[in-house]
């Protein structure tokens, strides 16, 4: 019996895509990747800073098992990420892990680490 491949989704090519810059991650990659079924009782509000030539500041806000991400900062994150615009792409492309990172000094946390590993079950890095 012969088997048929089937062509991935536009959905499953964004979850396995290698992005380039932080905002092609947060437009394109971080939409498909989340797991909302993953997020119950997570209720946060996370600054995300990338320095870098392509770098910025974005808010992802999980509540109700839904996200919201907007582009700027906010006056009162619960949770601050920090990182550098080499290290964070290779963190989203599964080149270097959340635990690396943070033993390294690569991604810095300001805020409860318990939520930071949670929004990883989440598809949030």
């Amino acid at each position: 019996m012969k088997r048929l491949m089937m062509a991935e989704t536009p959905v499953e090519e964004c979850r396995k895509m290698e992005v380039k810059t932080p905002n092609e991650f947060f437009k394109k990659a971080l939409p498909t990747r989340f797991k909302p079924e993953r997020a119950k009782g997570i209720d946060v509000v996370t600054q995300v800073n990338i320095d870098g030539p392509n770098g910025g500041e974005w808010t992802v806000t999980i509540r109700d098992q839904k996200m919201e991400v907007t582009e700027g900062s906010h006056q009162s994150p619960t949770l601050a990420i920090d990182m550098a615009e080499a290290d964070f792409l290779d963190l989203v492309n599964g080149k270097l892990s959340g635990e690396k990172a943070f033993f390294t000094g690569k991604i810095k946390f300001k805020g409860n680490i318990t939520v930071a590993l949670r929004l990883r079950d989440a598809g949030f890095l």
